[in-house]
C-alpha cells in the first residue's frame, strides 16, 4: 500500500484547535509498516469504548470482500465532512452501494450528526485515528495507543454507541503493535488494493481510469470525502459505481 501524506496539513491545524491532546513520545517504534512479528499483547492505556471490549478479530491486514470473488469494497477516508460526505452518501444511496467510512476522531467529534447518518444508511465505520498522522509507525507505542483508543471513544460517542469494525492506519503506517491493539478491540486492520489518489485531485477522468485499470489488483478501493475539495471524487464515484456493476461486480464489506 502506498503511503500518501501530501496536502494533509489541515489535520495538524485541527488537532491543535480541537483537542489540545498531549502527545506521549516515549521512545520510537522501529517496526515497519505492515510486516514483522507481534511481540506479545499490547499494553493498552485506555479501553476502546464504553461498555467493555469487543471480541478480538484477526490481526492480519484484510483486503478481501465478503461479497466473494467479484466483490468490491468501497472505502471512504478522512471524514466526515459537511460539504462532501452528504454528496457521497447520496451517490451511494442512488446506486444501492454500502461502503466503509474510515473516519478520524477529530472529524467525528466535530460532525456527530454525519457519523450517525453514515450508520443509519447501513454503512460501516472504520477507525482512522484521532489526527491522521501518517508517521505513526515511527512513533512510540504510547502514542499509537492514544491515537487509536482516543479515536475509538470519539467515534463511538459520535455514532451513538456504534463501534468501528476496522482500523486503517493513516497512509498505511501500520505496525505490529497497532495491528494487535486494534484487533484486540474488535477492529480488523484494513488495507486497500486500489489507491485512486483522489486526494491529489488528478481529475475525475484520472480517478475513474485508475479504478478501471487497477480493480484487477484486488477488491478494496480507496476514496476520500474530506481533506480538501472532493468534487472530483464525487464525480468519479458517480461514474465508477455503475461501471463496476456493468462489469459484473457486486459490493460488499471487508471480511472480518
Amino acid at each position: 500500500m502506498a503511503r500518501h501524506g501530501g496536502g494533509r496539513g489541515w489535520y495538524g491545524k485541527l488537532v491543535g484547535a480541537a483537542l489540545g491532546v498531549t502527545v506521549l513520545a516515549v521512545g520510537a517504534s522501529v517496526w515497519t509498516a505492515q510486516a514483522g512479528p507481534v511481540s506479545g499483547p499490547p499494553k493498552a492505556t485506555a479501553s476502546a469504548a464504553p461498555g467493555g471490549d469487543a471480541e478480538p478479530v484477526d490481526v492480519s491486514i484484510v483486503h478481501a470482500s465478503d461479497a466473494g470473488a467479484r466483490g468490491v469494497n468501497i472505502t471512504i477516508d478522512d471524514g466526515p465532512d459537511p460539504a462532501w460526505t452528504p454528496e457521497v452518501l447520496d451517490i451511494l444511496r442512488e446506486y444501492g452501494v454500502k461502503a466503509t467510512f474510515c473516519v478520524t476522531g477529530i472529524q467525528a467529534q466535530a460532525h456527530p450528526d454525519l457519523v450517525k447518518e453514515v450508520v443509519a444508511a447501513g454503512h460501516r465505520l472504520c477507525n482512522h485515528t484521532v489526527s491522521h498522522d501518517t508517521t505513526m509507525d515511527k512513533k512510540s507505542e504510547a502514542y499509537q495507543s492514544k491515537e487509536i483508543l482516543d479515536a475509538e471513544r470519539m467515534i463511538t460517542k459520535a455514532s451513538g454507541g456504534v463501534r468501528s469494525m476496522y482500523y486503517r492506519a493513516p497512509g498505511g503506517a501500520f505496525t505490529p503493535y497497532s495491528r494487535e491493539l486494534a484487533a484486540s478491540k474488535g477492529m480488523r486492520p484494513l488495507g486497500w488494493n486500489v489507491d485512486t489518489k483522489d486526494f491529489e485531485q488528478p481529475g475525475a477522468d484520472a480517478i475513474v481510469a485508475t479504478v478501471q485499470r487497477e480493480i484487477s489488483n484486488g477488491p478494496t478501493v480507496l476514496f476520500h470525502d474530506a481533506g480538501g475539495d472532493r468534487a472530483q471524487t464525487v464525480e468519479a464515484l458517480r461514474r465508477v459505481l455503475p461501471w463496476l456493476k456493468e462489469q459484473g461486480y457486486t459490493f460488499g464489506f471487508p471480511v472480518r
